[in-house]
């Protein structure tokens, strides 16, 4: 691939309709605290983005892969034309899109946010992570901090002047976050000695911002062993003088930066603290001991950004690969395969590639759909607070059952559908001629960080399922009951919308087979190895419906319309892809009830020498 190339594309067309006609954006905005938003300012703010990402970023992320970061005088330096594109990210506001006024932001509606972010991860993953942590190290502090604390950080966090991480892995821990090491010892002046080693840690330290501000978990001397010893202190990598300008080093230093797979422009740094006994922290706001829960703050809302990188690369994947499809020609038409003389096909003729397509279509398009649903749902949330408690607490509630969907099923099927598209291209695909290779590379990260799927599984059926005792789980099923019912009749969708009731049917059966296990202590160890598989089916369900909800809706728009108006296409495209889900994913859902009730426990089974004789 030629540097500088932009590669970067998508449909505006397509965000647009999940946006306006899907999910309501213009009966969220125009109304407090969204009162300066609607449809024109939001379409203006996409299609400037998307040209920030097509000429800005996009021509970079080859750049980054193959430059990669490199450590120079205990410092890392960034791929050529990073430190000019943070520049202009911030500058033109991309970033503080959603942020409130308070703090400099622009406080439009969450549901406009995460489009930004999706164009711009689809742009450029890589680039995109430096400010993703920023912004959300930056959310914390304005949570949970001191007023000094955030009239100090927030703001200049969130315009780009200081950098921003989050540090919670240990080399000996990994995900098990509660076996930290990193220890934090307090001064007489209020500050804290911060001492420690953290791994895996993006963005840890750059060329970009004039500091960067690290959110450490350490344990102060004395306190119990666990998560719930754990307190959460802001460590900045220089110190920060009196007048808010940054100062010496804060003996904060890089130890080494990782060479990956992917995501090669983004620094994965082991950060070392207090090698020299000199890093001092301060506590974020004014109570120790309760680091886990500021810092899930932050994670909660990293966990749906890695579903937006998730969509992001997989639709940017989708779009080449049409392109590609259309234009590559090999083969005869299938109709005319007995022919020598026939002309060659596009390759978009041939069943499989067209099949092949059509399933990363459905999916991307549905966990688009998932990501802006729950972004409504943030939206309400916070418009209803104190006006409508009991609404407020059922957007809230969604909000919190979807989010390991979004992250688990959206990383999970990021990668398999940008190795798809490889496939659509054959040979080609697998070189560094055309992106989706480096796509597949960037997408496998994101099953993994961020609490590995898994742990989100696990946090889903141990934790979301039962919460407020089972009424937002609950309150999700009687919504896709009611749209159930509300067209299983329909002329054109009703057999699929048979399927969805089926599908929803066996979610139904396996949550209560797993919540008979739970009051079994003897088949415990079947909830983890049925976690994943759960998870996965009531992301199929949702996918399905909110799939067969966006066909119908073009369905009725589609019949307004003039035979020759150029969106007849667009809407018949949302038809097939319900169709395509509703047959060929949807049915998986009944098959994984039936392995699920099978109550199969050979993994447990196995003796730990029999699964290798080396």
């Amino acid at each position: 691939m030629s540097a500088g190339i932009n590669t970067y594309k998508t449909d505006l067309r397509e965000i647009f309709f999940a946006l306006f006609e899907q999910f309501g954006f213009g009966q969220v905005a125009g109304q407090a605290p969204y009162d300066a938003w609607g449809p024109d300012e939001a379409k203006a703010v996409l299609s400037e983005t998307y040209r920030f990402a097509r000429e800005v970023l996009g021509p970079l992320n080859s750049v980054g892969d193959r430059e990669g970061c490199r450590v120079e005088n205990g410092s890392v330096l960034t791929p050529t034309g990073f430190k000019d594109a943070w520049k202009k990210l911030y500058e033109q506001g991309f970033k503080t899109v959603a942020v409130s006024p308070e703090h400099g932001g622009q406080g439009a509606p969450m549901m406009l946010q995460v489009t930004v972010e999706e164009l711009l991860s689809g742009a450029n993953t890589a680039f995109n992570m430096y400010p993703g942590l920023s912004f959300g190290a930056a959310e914390v502090i304005a949570e949970c901090g001191t007023k000094d604390q955030q009239h100090l950080f927030v703001e200049r966090m969130l315009n780009g002047t200081w950098g921003g991480t989050m540090c919670l892995t240990e080399p000996h821990a990994g995900s098990d976050v509660g076996a930290a090491k990193s220890t934090a010892r307090r001064n007489a002046d209020g500050t804290y000695n911060i001492r420690g080693t953290k791994i895996f840690i993006s963005g840890g330290d750059h060329d970009m911002a004039q500091n960067v501000i690290h959110l450490v978990l350490a344990r102060i001397d004395g306190a119990s062993p666990g998560t719930k010893g754990l307190s959460l202190f802001i460590v900045p990598k220089l110190r920060i003088n009196k007048d808010g300008s940054s100062g010496q080093p804060n003996d904060v230093s890089v130890g080494s930066i990782e060479h990956k797979m992917g995501i090669n422009g983004s620094a994965t740094c082991v950060l070392n603290f207090g090698e020299s006994d000199g890093c001092l922290g301060e506590l974020v706001g004014t109570v120790e001991h309760v680091g886990m829960s500021q810092m899930f703050k932050m994670m909660n809302g990293a966990r749906i950004a890695v579903g937006i990188q998730g969509v992001a690369l997989a639709s940017a994947a989708y779009y080449n690969a049409v392109d590609y499809a259309k234009d590559r020609k090999q083969g005869s038409h299938f109709t005319k395969w007995k022919d020598p003389t026939a002309p060659r096909a596009a390759i978009i003729e041939h069943p499989d590639v067209r099949r092949m397509l059509l399933d990363i279509k459905s999916h991307v398009e549905g966990i688009r759909a998932l990501i802006i649903k729950l972004a409504m749902h943030l939206d309400k949330a916070r418009q209803l607070a104190g006006k409508d408690d009991e609404a407020a607490t059922y957007h809230k509630g969604q909000v919190e059952l979807l989010t390991p969907l979004v992250k688990s099923y959206g990383s999970d099927q990021s990668f398999r559908l940008c190795a798809q598209a490889i496939q659509v291209y054959g040979g080609a695909g697998y070189i560094q001629d055309y992106p989706v290779e480096q796509y597949t590379r960037d997408s496998k990260i994101f099953s993994i960080y961020e609490g590995t799927n898994h742990i989100q599984a696990m946090d889903l059926v141990g934790r979301k399922l039962g919460q407020a005792g089972g009424m937002h789980f609950q309150q999700f099923m009687g919504d896709v009951g009611a749209f159930v019912e509300a067209h299983r009749e329909h002329a054109v969708y009703g057999e699929a919308v048979k399927l969805l009731a089926s599908a929803q049917e066996a979610l139904m059966s396996s949550a209560m087979t797993v919540f008979s296990w739970s009051q079994d202590g003897g088949k415990f160890p079947l909830i983890p190895l049925s976690a994943n598989r759960f998870l996965n089916m009531m992301s199929e369900v949702a996918v399905g419906w909110l799939l067969l909800d966006a066909a119908l809706i073009a369905d009725k728009a589609q019949g307004a319309l003039s035979a020759d108006h150029p969106d007849r296409a667009f809407y018949e495209g949302k038809k097939y892809s319900a169709l395509y889900y509703a047959r060929n994913v949807l049915p998986n859902v009944e098959q994984a009830a039936r392995l699920i009730a099978l109550e199969d426990t050979s993994p447990m089974e196995i003796t730990d020498a029999a699964f290798a004789s080396v």
